[in-house]
């Protein structure tokens, strides 16, 4: 736990291992791809903590979240970031024919990415794509996309909704799809299409990718990134101090 949010002690091998288990299985899930914005959000907000602590799996996507595992003596954890955890489990799928299906993004970006996994991955099944209009966070789809979905019968259905909309999405709609995984990869879809800029591997090993991010889009991520950031922080020594 932290700040009162499940985090859990994974790694890139380990959920795809939990995906594969679950798809074969046919047993429902959602994941969630947890950056620090996550814990801050679900710290502030009840309702969205259930949400993040009812997930079959809650990756730790910032490096923060690593740091705070490996202090604590979890030493297999490592970052589980949506763009790779997507690339992992696409190898995976080119030899096992697991089915995929995306809900966000648009249609240039979806038409993108659909052609470079294809191109990366020769003969992966992708069954489906849905670039869904602007929704309020708790607003349910229409029967007719649901019915899409689940006529497609994919095995796994990537969310590019960004958080905490994906995460309310994936919570809302899970009694209402047959699909047995749901993930929420935030900003993978534009990453892996193209259509966004990533921060190099320094960077992210750094865990400074959020200022390359604050940079390619400032207006739109600067109170996650600044004000979040720093509340994360101080959240932390507050916690720490009540224990001591």
């Amino acid at each position: 736990m932290v700040l009162g949010t499940k985090v859990s002690i994974t790694n890139l091998d380990h959920a795809n291992a939990y995906i594969e288990d679950c798809v074969k299985k046919r047993e429902k899930t959602y994941i969630c791809i947890a950056p620090v914005s996550t814990i801050v959000d679900a710290h502030a907000d009840e309702r969205y903590r259930e949400i993040v602590n009812h997930s079959g799996l809650t990756t730790p996507d910032g490096m923060p979240l690593v740091w705070l595992g490996k202090w604590r003596g979890k030493r297999t954890i490592s970052r589980t970031y949506g763009p790779d955890l997507m690339f992992k489990f696409f190898a995976i799928s080119q030899t096992k024919g697991y089915k995929h299906y995306f809900y966000g993004g648009s249609q240039e970006t979806n038409r993108l990415l659909v052609s470079r996994l294809r191109e990366q991955f020769p003969g992966v099944n992708i069954v489906g794509d849905f670039p869904p209009s602007i929704m309020k966070v708790c607003q349910v789809e229409s029967e007719s996309v649901l019915r899409a979905i689940n006529d497609a019968k994919p095995d796994v259905l990537w969310i590019g909704l960004g958080s905490p909309k994906q995460d309310y999405w994936m919570s809302n709609h899970r009694p209402l799809l047959d699909v047995p995984v749901m993930i929420g990869v935030g900003a993978a879809f534009d990453f892996i299409a193209g259509t966004k800029k990533q921060a190099p591997r320094w960077m992210h090993h750094a865990g400074l990718e959020w200022f390359f991010r604050l940079c390619c889009e400032p207006r739109r991520l600067w109170k996650r990134y600044l004000f979040g950031n720093t509340k994360f922080i101080c959240l932390l020594l507050m916690n720490s101090f009540r224990k001591e």
